[in-house]
């Protein structure tokens, strides 16, 4: 514990010389009078000087520097798994009680020594003492992340993970651990034992259809100890079998993957059921059957691609749209197409004059948005003007906009974009409308420029845009030339069309919600209420209504934010759900409806094998050990024991000022008050 002042040490040599000086002068004059005997003359004295010695050093501000030391328990972390997989065998009476309760028997004696905490996970991590076992997925990784996220800067002695290892969701990358400065220690759970099964491991599919496309469907199969043995994979939708695969398996660890063929009949939320036809030998037939739904859409954006003339930049534009299935693309000569240009959410120009009256003309009346591909010199172009005297061009690299704003890019593309080779645009001075956006502007050589190279303009909410330059086609040779493929140059056009293509929403109420969830997910809604003068409003309620397929429902309110309305309905059964959600705004009732599908989860049942190898390796990797069920007492006995489980202790220096303390003031108080008296009783007072 030291002294700190703000003023150099000599002045505190000034207090005890004013405490002396005050107190003889006070008191020298007492001393002539004879009025007090010598001893209460000195003690006088005394107390008159230290008050003032103690009140001139609180003057000087002095600050009392101390070092408190805190010491920090090691805190052990005990994760369990709470999914369904872990009562899915014949132990889980077992695990129910017996092991639970060996569990907290360790918890509560290394509890004596360490702190302990405790969590779950399975689809999330909670805290949490008792599992219900309800979680239908388990994410290990999720878990990790978790622990370096909101534990990292804790004293973690240890954690200890209790898992059968069936881990069906989540990255799988169990890197994170090995960065752990603490042992990550394993608890066996669940059988090991491959029984005779055979198995829908997982279903690939479209999430997203059109109607009347044909979509590719992936059935994974799996099946233990039944070689030589032969089945057969159906697809079933309302019944009515819909394509059939047989299945011959070779091996006692059989995988295979049949690819199927299916048609988007009808619009809307489609079910489908793959079975595989079990097989008398099997201990578990629970897993034969798996449901996945798709969304099919029954109308797609129309593109119109128009040119003067062939070139490579219709064919790159027309794949690159199409490979989306978003899109339904033509093309066509301009100088032979005679059909009206209202159908298409889009018209592309390639090399066409704008000079061109009856097609802009048309183009002007419907308000339809129109890219322009290829941009000449003189003529009115939306939102952007190029003056020049000379038919030349100049050969230009893109240089990507950092205050664009419009859409997102990936990182992917934004980093790429430095490497597109380079294009020709006109020669000229280029004049931008105040309200246009460049997505690209054009770098010649070593000269960065603000000439817009990818331009947008929105004019009343009819969207334009320019691509000034020729040979975007060399853009797609690069990405496949680079990457293999041409999913950077997919992603610039489909966002770009995207952008362009997409109405806007003028209705008063919006609502949006997922039409397909999984079933522990929450059914969400967020919706927007606009005025006549379209500014958001929230001071009308919105009301919700979810009826499931027998009739009955289930009322709500939204909640109010600051522009908009929020609703967490909670989770709901599997099945088929209506909603309708109404506000009155201004007397006027607008309402919104339709159907979500919550679709069950059945990986905690597809595999029931524990993997004791996965726990193995995660303990092993980061120092620490795999014990089995039945090993909770060495357990206990290896975090007793482990003496790289340490306290540890923190020094902080801290400073106080010494006018805060409270003892000082009543010091002071004392030593005048005691003073006070002795004059006092002497009669001096």
């Amino acid at each position: 514990m030291n002294l700190i002042s703000e003023h150099a040490w000599y002045f505190l040599l000034l207090c005890p010389l004013a405490g002396l000086l005050y107190a003889w002068l006070l008191y020298n004059r007492e001393k002539k009078r004879d009025t007090f005997t010598k001893p209460v003359l000195y003690f006088l004295t005394a107390l008159r000087f230290v008050s003032v010695l103690i009140i001139t050093l609180l003057l000087l501000n002095l600050f009392l520097k101390r070092t408190i030391n805190e010491t920090e328990k090691p805190l052990i972390l005990f994760a369990h798994d709470n999914s369904a997989s872990i009562i899915a065998t014949a132990d889980s009476q077992f695990i129910k009680k017996d092991f639970t309760n060996l569990l907290e028997k360790v918890k509560s004696e290394v509890g004596e020594k360490y702190a302990v905490k405790s969590l779950l996970f399975g689809n999330k991590v909670t805290t949490g003492e008792q599992p219900d076992y309800n979680d239908k997925e388990t994410d290990l990784s999720q878990l990790l992340s978790e622990i370096d996220n909101n534990y990292a800067n804790q004293n973690i002695g240890a954690l200890i993970i209790t898992s059968d290892g069936i881990i069906n969701r989540g990255s799988g990358n169990f890197d994170l651990a090995n960065r752990f400065k603490f042992p990550v220690y394993t608890v066996a759970l669940g059988d090991t034992t491959l029984t005779k099964d055979l198995t829908i491991k997982k279903i690939n599919h479209n999430q997203v259809v059109y109607l009347g496309n044909k979509f590719p469907v992936e059935v994974i199969t799996q099946a233990f100890k039944l070689n030589s043995k032969a089945s057969t994979v159906s697809i079933f939708k309302d019944g009515a079998k819909k394509a059939e695969l047989p299945l011959k398996i070779n091996s006692d660890n059989f995988i295979q993957t049949l690819s199927f063929v299916l048609e988007a009949e009808k619009p809307g939320v489609q079910k489908y059921k793959v079975v595989v036809n079990s097989l008398p030998e099997e201990n578990n037939k629970s897993n034969n059957s798996m449901d996945f739904v798709v969304d099919v859409i029954d109308t797609r954006e129309k593109i119109l691609l128009l040119s003067s003339a062939p070139h490579p930049d219709i064919a790159a534009i027309k794949e690159s749209l199409e490979s989306t299935q978003t899109y339904e693309v033509e093309t066509s000569s301009a100088f032979d197409f005679n059909k009206p240009l209202k159908p298409y959410s889009l018209v592309i120009l390639h090399n066409i004059s704008t000079n061109n009256r009856s097609l802009m003309n048309e183009l002007n009346t419907n308000n339809q948005p129109y890219l322009i591909i290829q941009a000449a010199i003189n003529e009115n172009l939306p939102g952007l003007k190029i003056n020049s005297s000379y038919n030349k061009q100049n050969e230009t690299e893109a240089l990507l906009n950092k205050n664009f704003t419009l859409f997102n890019l990936s990182d992917e593309l934004k980093n790429f974009i430095k490497d597109f080779p380079a294009v020709n645009t006109p020669f000229g001075n280029y004049i931008t409308s105040p309200g246009a956006n460049s997505l690209l502007f054009q770098k010649i050589g070593v000269v960065e420029t603000e000439n817009p190279l990818i331009l947008f303009n929105d004019n009343s909410g009819r969207k334009t845009g320019i691509m000034a330059f020729d040979g975007l086609w060399r853009w797609k040779l690069r990405d496949f030339a680079e990457h293999k493929n041409h999913n950077l140059f997919n992603e610039l056009i489909s966002k770009t069309v995207q952008y362009l293509a997409v109405k806007a929403d003028k209705s008063f109420f919006r609502l949006i919600t997922k039409k397909i969830i999984s079933e522990n997910e929450n059914i969400e809604f967020n919706a927007e209420v606009y005025n006549q003068s379209y500014q958001l409003v929230t001071e009308p309620e919105v009301n919700v209504i979810i009826t499931d397929s027998a009739g009955k429902q289930f009322t709500y309110t939204m909640s109010k934010t600051s522009n908009a309305y929020y609703l967490n309905s909670g989770l709901f059964p599997t099945g088929e759900y209506k909603y309708k959600a109404t506000v009155k705004v201004n007397n006027q009732v607008f309402s919104q409806s339709g159907s979500i599908t919550v679709k069950a989860i059945v990986a905690e049942k597809t595999i029931t094998v524990a993997n004791h190898q996965l726990l193995h390796q995660l303990a092993t990797s980061t120092g620490g050990k795999l014990f089995h069920k039945n090993e909770t007492e060495k357990l206990k006995q290896e975090l007793l024991n482990n003496e790289t489980i340490k306290p540890i202790t923190y020094s902080q220096k801290q400073l106080s000022d010494l006018i805060d303390l409270k003892w000082i003031f009543f010091l002071i108080i004392g030593l005048l008050t005691l003073e006070w008296f002795l004059r006092k009783r002497s009669g001096t007072i």
